[in-house]
């Protein structure tokens, strides 16, 4: 698969895998074993100082684990990849790898409740600042920040924003980003990269929950780290963790060991060794079979989610809509020159009416399910100020524009017209519509 140029759909189906490395299976093996034998003595030190290739403990690497990853890597167009136990572990592990020694890290305040809470509790423990602020996405002010401090050490944001799907442009944030060695992580789980691909726009490092979009089926629970090779900003001066010898390597650093491949192989080496956040064969297993559908789910994903937008924006009973698609989004600039293939599955809106009203319409619904989790094949329905969002503080919440009536939808595949008529009678049960209209 290396040394020709596939299409999209063509990877998502073969790429990372070949069959006659094991004993000619079609379908990638779940190698469920804990550990692998040594040759003999001098193999078994080979693999643990990383001289030669292969696998020793499946808490740092797996067959089947591998498979999955690398076929992420195609599709995103990556160089480098590890899929890890969560989409929380993938953020936790790129961000302690940048801010290994301390530092800041600024980031965009549009983001999933967790990845906040995580920034306001996990990181101040162990010595990493990170600054939520709104100049990430306007790169005239992010200039500004970045010529007043030479102590960031990373960029964060996502792709399409969860819950408000809003859509920076990333292109313009990494080019100001690089002009002070900074580098750009791009949380890209809503839009998966079937809709979008963050390195080809300046982007250095991608992270995923694959637990939504990316595999569709609510199944597993699962999380990568992909980056763009392009290693040139990590200067020993302001990155030195990468370049001090570690006792594992026999005194020599990850950079002296993968040149190519430090960022990922220090978070590996420390983080995933370490602190153990392992994905399981079996689950990388489920996320390979999920990936054979990605460009159909999601495509049909955007179809269903744009009609439904175009319904909410239309009733009485909502008071605002934001999706990607719309002519009122945001960043409709950006969406038209960046998201040709769709909008993607997540909208939000605002419901119109009081929290008794609010929970009368979520309690009546019928099709969709009330839980937290996003692009599944099913529709999903949550109040995020309440749930997904709920630990974030009344200004932090006013910082990610996210009002006390926002409901976020994440669109499946059913039958659309079902979807639009399980809302619309869900709001008259609520009494925001009145009983004898019908639905757009």
């Amino acid at each position: 698969m290396a040394d020709r140029e596939y299409g999209f759909d063509t990877l998502k189906i073969l790429a990372g895998y070949d069959s006659a490395d094991n004993k000619y299976s079609v379908s990638p093996p779940i190698y469920h074993t804990a550990a692998f034998d040594f040759r003999d003595t001098e193999h078994a030190e080979n693999l643990f100082t990383y001289k030669e290739a292969g696998y020793l403990y499946t808490r740092v690497g797996n067959p089947t684990v591998t498979y999955f990853s690398e076929r992420v890597k195609a599709l995103e167009g990556a160089k480098n990849a590890v899929a890890v136990g969560s989409g929380m572990a993938a953020i936790t592990f790129t961000l302690l790898n940048l801010a290994a020694k301390g530092g800041t890290i600024l980031a965009s305040p549009y983001l999933y409740g967790g990845t906040i809470d995580s920034f306001d509790r996990l990181f101040p423990e162990v010595g990493v600042k990170i600054k939520l602020t709104r100049s990430v996405l306007d790169p005239a002010e992010l200039d500004k920040e970045l010529a007043e401090s030479d102590d960031v050490k990373g960029i964060y944001l996502e792709s399409i924003s969860n819950p408000n799907a809003y859509l920076p442009d990333i292109d313009a944030i990494s080019k100001v980003a690089h002009k002070y060695g900074v580098p750009v992580v791009v949380d890209n789980t809503v839009a998966t990269p079937y809709i979008y691909r963050p390195l080809e726009h300046g982007a250095d490092i991608v992270v995923y929950s694959a637990t939504k979009g990316l595999t569709g089926h609510g199944n597993i629970i699962a999380g990568l780290i992909l980056d763009n090779g392009k290693l040139d900003y990590y200067t020993e001066d302001k990155y030195p963790q990468f370049y001090e010898p570690i006792v594992m390597l026999k005194g020599k650093s990850p950079k002296d060991v993968f040149p190519d491949n430090f960022f990922i192989f220090r978070a590996i080496l420390v983080y995933l060794n370490l602190l153990g956040a392992a994905l399981s064969p079996n689950d990388a297993y489920l996320g390979i079979l999920g990936l054979e559908t990605l460009s159909e789910r999601v495509a049909k994903q955007s179809s269903n989610a744009l009609k439904i937008a175009e319904y909410l924006e239309s009733s009485p009973a909502v008071e605002w809509v934001r999706y990607p698609k719309l002519s009122s989004y945001k960043y409709k600039e950006v969406a038209d020159k960046h998201l040709t293939r769709g909008g993607g599955g997540l909208l939000s809106f605002g419901i119109k009416g009081s929290k008794e009203q609010e929970a009368l319409f979520l309690n009546n619904l019928k099709l969709f399910h009330y839980l937290v989790n996003l692009g599944d094949v099913r529709s999903l329905i949550v109040n995020s100020p309440d749930t997904t969002h709920s630990e974030l503080t009344d200004e932090e919440k006013e910082l990610a524009d996210i009002p006390a009536n926002l409901i976020r939808i994440s669109v499946g595949l059913e039958d659309v017209n079902d979807l639009i008529k399980d809302l619309d009678q869900a709001f008259k049960a609520a009494g925001l519509l009145d009983a004898d209209s019908s639905a757009a």
